[in-house]
């Protein structure tokens, strides 16, 4: 996996952001810019192989959202509203005009907020495996640790005290618990396919620098943007792995009307969660389409 040198920019937020570029080696530069938005439990790490497929023709940019990654993390954030009002201000910050923004999983909903927000920038938006537009729910564990389908979670101090999706993160990060984390991640994320030892050492590295586990939860617990998708204008394409078990592909199935009969689905079947690791191939040329067709 090649890396790609960490660069910082002061935000007038006041948080310092974290991202990573690659110019398009294309005679001129490439015409096309595009945004990458990382998910939870990860960072602009977590896209260097794609960085790496697309900087021969585009110019693109992964950005370490507030407590990801090298960006600061100054404050606590309730709203994945707050952090695409921060990548607004990146962009603003370097330059970046007219743009595609790609998000996966967490990084969709940002990319969605992003994109109803500022509509005359975004030319296209794809959403990889992303939280659906009402939100990701969790709900109250019994004695069995299983959910209680009726007992929803509704404040941010019932997440940070949930046993199974919030606790166990939470000690990991905190603890620099490394084998625990990587235990998730092999249960979650890479349960199709795992990277090379030595790739995944530096993909933990990116994970363990995460301080915000209940911000996000909670975040993604509240986000809604199903009554402002029309304020989305660009085309948009839903991507999403066939055995995904974070967001479950009957997720995305029920919120794919949302979106407009307009809206391009491509389904993987033999991914889960991270296409970007189960079919890299297959994905990264889905990804080149996406952005050459909008």
């Amino acid at each position: 996996m090649k890396e790609y040198a960490v660069h910082k920019t002061m935000l007038p937020c006041g948080e310092e952001y974290a991202y990573r570029k690659a110019e398009s080696r294309l005679s001129g530069g490439g015409e096309k810019t595009v945004v990458l938005i990382h998910g939870n439990l990860s960072s602009s790490v977590h896209w260097q192989t794609t960085i790496e497929a697309l900087e021969p023709e585009y110019t693109v940019y992964a950005p370490d959202m507030r407590g990801f990654g090298d960006s600061s993390y100054n404050r606590e954030f309730n709203s994945l509203g707050e952090l695409a009002a921060e990548l607004m201000e990146l962009t603003d910050a370097l330059g970046i005009g007219d743009c595609y923004l790609v998000g996966w999983s967490t990084g969709g909903g940002v990319a969605m907020e992003f994109a109803a927000a500022r509509p005359e920038q975004v030319k296209g938006l794809i959403l990889l495996d992303s939280v659906p537009p009402a939100g990701y729910p969790m709900f109250k564990k019994g004695p069995d640790l299983q959910p209680i389908l009726t007992e929803p979670l509704t404040t941010r101090d019932e997440v940070a005290s949930d046993p199974v999706q919030i606790i166990p993160a939470v000690n990991a990060l905190t603890s620099g618990d490394r084998d625990t984390m990587q235990y998730i991640w092999n249960l979650t994320i890479f349960n199709l396919n795992k990277p090379s030892d030595e790739d995944y050492e530096v993909l933990l590295d990116g994970t363990m620098k995460q301080r915000c586990p209940v911000d996000v939860a909670y975040s993604l617990l509240k986000f809604n943007i199903v009554d402002r998708l029309q304020s989305i204008k660009c085309p948009i394409t839903i991507m999403h792995g066939e055995k995904d078990i974070v967001v479950p592909i009957a997720w995305a199935q029920a919120s794919f009307p949302l979106y407009g009969e307009n809206a391009k689905k491509v389904i993987f079947e033999n991914a889960g969660h991270s296409p970007i690791s189960d079919v890299p191939d297959e994905f990264f040329a889905a990804l080149r389409t996406a952005i050459e067709s909008e």
